[in-house]
């Protein structure tokens, strides 16, 4: 990560606070000069695709997160993207009413919140705060400082992420199953996309000058950044992976017979391809190790019986299992 960048949870964190802080919403324009995670790449009357772009991510994410995004049309300006508002309703964000801590939970709350206070209003928060109010936007300003260190995805994503806003060639070592050595990728990052609860980017292969989608959990190692940019393709790279993911997912088909009343009946009915009462099921997936990972671990609840290559990395993964607990080889 570059000196002095933001990570991609503090950004999001300091976005939904300036969100929730104001009454009468933010323009695109306030959010990006002023919000922690956008202020230090904001160009006055400069070229600002790159962050207009990281804005609108930003955006899906945190509304995917359930956050309540409102957007707000101003009635003489309709049409007018570049002027409207985005807020998060004052009471739309707040826990359950049915939600209660005991005076212990309380006490322990009040503890990590002043412990996280103490050191997160950092000046580049101060900053931002004031700027917010010189632009006549009244904020809550204790609110503003706080600063989430939490990593939710793999350690992959927000180097993938950097390189993708600033377009620069990455390299990074990517283990497939059953190899027994990662293999170094130069890919061009062109897209961060979530599939089936799993990230993954959408490249184009340096090495094979074709495009590539890699899962983020197997790259082992570092995300590497050169020195090299390139030009990103016309057209919706995330949305052009994500069709070829399903394309993907449609075309691999399991049968699967589940115990009934097991928990594998309970969670493979869901993904079936037609309602059935039956206990052979019919599922898609995306990779063949991971659903086999994934069958495996019901153990004697499913039995695979087709495709044969699928029914045989399930055998392989329980004899691995059976080995590991009475000590004999396979």
């Amino acid at each position: 990560m570059a000196a002095g960048a933001v990570p991609v949870e503090e950004r999001l964190f300091s976005l939904v606070l300036a969100l929730v802080a104001t009454d009468h919403g933010l323009t695109k324009a306030e959010i990006l000069s002023s919000v922690q995670g956008y202020r230090h790449r904001y160009v006055v009357r400069g070229d600002n695709a790159s962050l207009e772009r990281q804005f609108e991510r930003d955006k899906d994410d945190i509304r995917d997160l359930g956050v309540p995004l409102e957007t707000i049309e101003q009635a003489t300006e309709a049409g007018n993207n570049q002027n409207l508002r985005y807020r998060i309703p004052k009471g739309a964000y707040d826990l359950p009413p049915d939600v209660t801590f005991t005076p212990e939970e309380t006490t322990l709350l009040n503890l990590a919140a002043e412990v996280w206070r103490e050191g997160s209003l950092s000046s580049e928060s101060h900053r931002a705060l004031l700027k917010l109010r010189s632009l006549g936007i009244e904020v809550d300003g204790p609110m503003i400082g706080y600063a989430p260190r939490v990593r939710v995805r793999e350690a992959a994503f927000e180097p993938l992420r950097s390189a993708i806003d600033r377009n620069l060639v990455v390299t990074f070592a990517y283990l497939k199953p059953g190899e027994r050595a990662a293999v170094v990728r130069t890919v061009e990052p062109l897209a961060l996309v979530k599939h089936e609860g799993r990230w993954h980017v959408a490249t184009l292969d340096r090495d094979r000058a074709a495009p590539r989608t890699f899962l983020l959990s197997r790259i082992v190692g570092p995300v590497t950044p050169t020195r090299t940019t390139f030009s990103p393709p016309e057209g919706d790279s995330a949305a052009a992976a994500v069709q070829e993911l399903d394309r993907v997912l449609a075309t691999n088909v399991a049968r699967i017979r589940v115990r009934p009343d097991s928990d594998a009946d309970s969670r493979l009915r869901r993904q079936a391809l037609e309602p059935s009462a039956d206990t052979d099921l019919r599922v898609n997936y995306l990779d063949a190790n991971l659903m086999a990972d994934e069958l495996a671990s019901y153990g004697p609840e499913v039995v695979v019986l087709e495709p044969s290559a699928l029914r045989a990395a399930v055998i392989d993964r329980l004899r691995q299992v059976a080995a590991s607990h009475t000590g004999t080889d396979r």
